[in-house]
This record gives structure tokens, sequence and C-alpha cells, in this order.
């Protein structure tokens, strides 16, 4: 029957269902990651795991948003927006002392769990795939699950060279890169969410 709001539930609870699995990946990547990267000395684990908190955060907060109005779903990503450029500063502190203090990252250690996160973030990527193109709230999910891939593909080749080189540079320049690509997303959430507002 139209008009009768069925297709409004049914696209809520399949972003919801949808929401809620990336959650949990990311959620449960974040906790592998985090233990990996500081076990291994691998500034590019840590920021991939930070990155991941960031959009677990991110993930709940889209939650929240979902069957809300439009103002609240642009203010879910202009908030999940300020959370990932804070965190991505967050690693780059951490980047910031191991150059001065030093590191041995594992590079074993970094490729096995690099391509694991590859594998979770490339589920999440399928998974969020036709709404990429939804609200703020799920555009912002589609931005964060495509830089995740792309991360994770840097800390497997960056953990190639720390094999290779010898060097812990490698490391230190994928961690950074890596954290700068959050604060690219952060700061295009932001500038979408405003965008939508006008």
């Amino acid at each position: 029957m139209s008009g009768c709001g069925c297709e409004i539930e049914i696209k809520n609870k399949s972003e919801m269902r949808v929401l809620i699995i990336l959650l949990l990946i990311n959620a449960t990547m974040f906790v592998v990651e985090i233990s990996v990267g500081l076990l291994a000395q691998s500034t590019g684990l840590i920021a991939d795991s930070m990155d991941m908190l960031a959009d677990a955060s991110v993930y709940a907060i889209s939650l929240y948003a979902v069957g809300r109005s439009l103002s609240v779903k642009n203010k879910a990503a202009y908030i999940s927006g300020l959370m990932q450029i804070a965190l991505g500063l967050l690693v780059l502190f951490d980047i910031t002392r191991r150059f001065i203090y030093g590191s041995e990252p594992e590079s074993n250690l970094m490729m096995i769990f690099g391509a694991i996160a590859l594998v979770a973030n490339t589920i999440c990527l399928i998974l969020i795939y036709k709404h990429r193109h939804g609200d703020a709230h799920m555009r912002a999910s589609w931005i964060f699950s495509t830089n995740d891939v792309i991360a994770n593909i840097g800390v497997i080749i960056s953990g190639g060279l720390v094999a290779w080189l010898a060097s812990p540079y490698p490391d230190l320049i994928i961690g950074l890169v890596i954290s700068a690509i959050v604060i690219r997303g952060g700061l295009l959430i932001i500038k979408e969410s405003k965008h939508e507002q006008t």
C-alpha cells in the first residue's frame, strides 16, 4: 500500500542491521589490532586500531540516527567527523613519540593482522555498499569503510618493507598516512554534514 511508510520502515531496519554488524566487526578488530599493535610496536597497526575504534563509534552514532530526522542524522555525521579527527591527532602524537624514542616493529605480525583487518573491512565495505548514497550518516559509514581498506593494504605493504629494509620507518610512514586519511575523512564528513544543513 503506497503512503503507509512501509518503505521507510524497511529502509530503517536494513540500515540498522548493517550498522550493527559493522559496529561488531570494528569493535572486535579494534581490540585485536590495538593488542597486537602494542605487542608488535607497530604504529601502522595502532593507527589502524584507532581507525577501527573511530569507525565503531561512528556506527554507534549512526545507529542512534537511524529513523530520526535529517537534522539528527546530520548532527550524527558531524560528531562522527569530529571523533575521526580527534583519534587521527592522537595517532599523530604516538607517531611523533616513536620517531623521537624509536621503535622496533614486528613485520610478520603487521602483515598477518593487516591482512585479517583487510578481510574484515572488505566485508564491511560490501555490507555498506548499497547504502553509500543514503543520508549523511550512511555516507559517512561508506567513506570510513573505504578508507579502512586503503589503510589495511598500506599496513601489509609497510610490514613487507620493514622486513626487507630492516627499518622502522615504513611503519612510521604508514602510520602517518593512515592518520592523515582518518583526519581527511573526518573533515570530509563535517563538510558534507554542514552542506546538508544549508
